[in-house]
């Protein structure tokens, strides 16, 4: 009886949480997280970026292996796998959560064969080596890009106090009140609403500038989207009501979508990434 109990006992737990997430799999998306240590390598704690360069450099020296192995040059061939073997073990020293997943027997492969000037073996080697990368890249680049690299709004403030989440908001507020007093014949709360929004996204551009800046130049709005603002004040001036929707939607496309696009999805998934999840709160979003 205990023996089936001991052996029961964790395969009935197993079962009851496959079910659950089974139960939620509409909800659920498993994923692997990278390890803590590797924050240290972006920023705002490391200025450099060394993680990326990293990367960059291995990326490269790879390259220049295969270049110089298929062009039987064995002088700029040994140049770079010493880089590479360099930079390579050097994963281990900042992720050594990560260094079961080098394969250093490749590594030692490819540098044998440098020295012994056998290119189809520096050739086979860098396959193994690049494997590798894949297979930490699949697991882990999208996931570490949202939580390391997508910028954080969190505590930014537009026009001095208002923090960034309201003001966005508020502008999303101000499309829609454009939207519906025009099309229920209210021209003058249109105008009205067309202000409030012109003017917060004035306000918007103030805060892009501490990123985005062109050289003095307001990132935002940008000509483009001060065009479609004209053009969508003209409209609700003197347009009918098809030429109202059109010029509202091309302001919504190049002054919304356009920005949401890149920050708004990456900073979601920073978000999301970041939360810690338990099971309680996995129980409480079943359902459809």
């Amino acid at each position: 009886m205990r023996w089936g109990l001991f052996f029961g006992l964790p395969i009935l737990i197993v079962a009851a949480l496959v079910a659950v997430v089974q139960m939620h799999d509409d909800h659920v998306v498993i994923t692997k997280k990278p390890p803590q240590s590797i924050g240290q390598w972006y920023k705002p704690e490391n200025k450099r970026q060394v993680w990326l360069h990293t990367m960059f450099k291995l990326r490269r020296e790879m390259l220049a292996m295969e270049t110089y192995a298929r062009a039987e040059d064995p002088s700029n061939m040994k140049k770079w796998s010493d880089a590479l073997d360099k930079d390579y073990r050097q994963i281990a020293v900042m992720v050594p959560e990560w260094t079961s997943r080098l394969d250093l027997d490749a590594l030692a492969a490819a540098q044998k064969g440098v020295t012994e000037k056998r290119y189809k073996d520096v050739l086979t080697a860098l396959d193994v080596l690049k494997g590798t990368c894949k297979s930490c890249h699949t697991d882990f680049r999208a996931i570490t890009a949202a939580m390391y690299r997508a910028p954080d709004f969190s505590d930014m403030k537009v026009a001095g106090a208002k923090p960034l989440n309201e003001h966005m908001l508020a502008l999303s507020r101000n499309v829609n009140h454009i939207k519906i007093a025009f099309g229920d014949g209210r021209d003058a709360d249109a105008l009205a609403a067309f202000v409030d929004l012109k003017t917060g996204m004035d306000e918007l551009g103030e805060t892009c500038v501490s990123c985005h800046n062109k050289l003095g130049k307001k990132a935002y709005p940008d000509p483009a989207i001060t065009s479609a603002m004209v053009t969508l004040e003209t409209s609700l001036k003197t347009g009918d009501i098809k030429s109202k929707g059109r010029s509202l939607g091309m302001v919504a496309v190049l002054a919304c979508a356009q920005c949401h696009g890149t920050h708004r999805l990456s900073f979601d998934a920073k978000n999301l990434f970041g939360q810690k999840k338990d099971w309680r709160s996995l129980l409480r979003h079943g359902g459809g």
